[in-house]
């Protein structure tokens, strides 16, 4: 038993004096003569916005050695082209290929203020080197014990970004001072997102899987409810937010049953985010990471998997699809990539309670999916 706590203390250990090492290192430098005082992470985000525009000019990638350089350098260039692109792809669909009635459903959304200000804190948060340093290391220890999830909740990194208040505001049909009793937000993370609905609620209810990830959901002040305990019968919410979990869940056809279940009747609404391509990866439970349940998902195309979902998956299982937007699904990044993205469709259901469900599919059910 202290051969086990040893192994598992030392690291963290290791990772507490390099945090206390970091924390001094990045104190303020103050100048005497201005008063003007900075701390390593702000002159590092100097240092490399003066860097930049040297290297926009004058510096060309075979000329330098060290692979980190290289990597900073790339780093930085891909961001001087983030910020000046043009983001609207990250929203547009192609419609035409889609039923008139699934047309009209459709939401286009746009990159907004609160969007863009995410952003601007994944370029800032790159530029602090010797945190990300730190953070590369930490995660390369932890790794041996922790899931990716876990570690993110242990250093507090990677958040996530799936909507702005004013895209799920716009999603639900509500107005900023619309009000409801509760909230259920499904593997919330670090409650990140879950703060962009939690104004709108009396009670926030949230439930997650990794440790780490419990105590900051718990830091800001949100419910906790137990993995079999939501379903239970003794809650009713007036929305579930189940964000980008139906492809990393076990179950994801039993997850839609006690997700409808669950809901308060007739005003209900289930919020659920998908990455498409649709390539579940289970993450908790099962040495494979492959679901025991299989959604009888079809298409090659975003636009076909998403007339499928509607088609397939949400209308078989008792739920209308009153709105739909595709958004970006933005994570913070590291020292290679500001930030990570992927494409996100987010569907608003309506519970059914005229449609019988079908029975849950077994994994040996094929499904086609769109390839990368």
């Amino acid at each position: 038993m202290r051969v086990v706590k040893f192994c598992v203390c030392w690291p963290l250990a290791l990772l507490a004096l390099l945090r206390a090492c970091l924390v001094v290192s990045t104190q303020a430098r103050c100048d005497r003569d201005n008063n003007s005082c900075f701390s390593d992470g702000q002159s590092e985000g100097i240092i490399m916005r003066v860097s930049r525009s040297a290297s926009e000019g004058s510096v060309l990638r075979g000329q330098i050695r060290s692979r980190f350089a290289r990597v900073v350098h790339d780093r930085m260039m891909d961001d001087v082209r983030s910020r000046d692109a043009d983001h609207t792809h990250w929203y547009t669909l192609e419609t035409s290929s889609m039923s008139d009635e699934l047309k009209k459903k459709f939401l286009q959304s746009t990159e907004d203020e609160e969007t863009k200000e995410f952003l601007t804190n994944c370029y800032e948060k790159a530029e602090w080197i010797f945190m990300q340093l730190y953070h590369s290391l930490a995660r390369s220890l932890l790794s041996w014990f922790m899931s990716s999830t876990s570690v993110n909740g242990f250093l507090q990194r990677g958040s996530m970004f799936v909507f702005s208040k004013a895209q799920v505001e716009s999603l639900l049909g509500i107005s900023e001072k619309w009000k409801a009793n509760k909230l259920l937000d499904l593997g919330a993370g670090d409650g990140m997102v879950t703060q962009q609905l939690a104004g709108h609620f009396s009670e926030v209810y949230t439930t997650e899987m990794s440790t780490t990830m419990t105590w900051r959901l718990q830091e800001k002040g949100y419910s906790l409810l137990g993995l079999d305990e939501w379903h239970s019968g003794s809650h009713k919410f007036d929305v579930i937010s189940c964000l980008n979990l139906l492809d990393r869940c076990d179950q994801p056809a039993t997850l839609l049953r006690n997700m409808k279940a669950a809901l308060v009747p007739d005003t209900g609404r289930l919020i659920v985010a998908t990455v498409l391509p649709f390539k579940p990866y289970v993450e908790y439970g099962g040495t494979d990471h492959k679901p025991s349940e299989i959604l009888p998902l079809n298409g090659h195309t975003m636009e076909e998997q998403i007339a499928s979902f509607e088609r397939d998956v949400f209308k078989p299982f008792g739920f209308t699809v009153e709105r739909f937007t595709k958004l970006p699904y933005l994570c913070e990044g590291d020292l290679e990539r500001s930030f990570y993205i992927l494409a996100d469709i987010v569907f608003v259901l309506k519970p059914d309670s005229t449609i019988e469900e079908p029975a849950v599919l077994p994994r040996e059910t094929e499904t086609i999916t769109m390839q990368a």
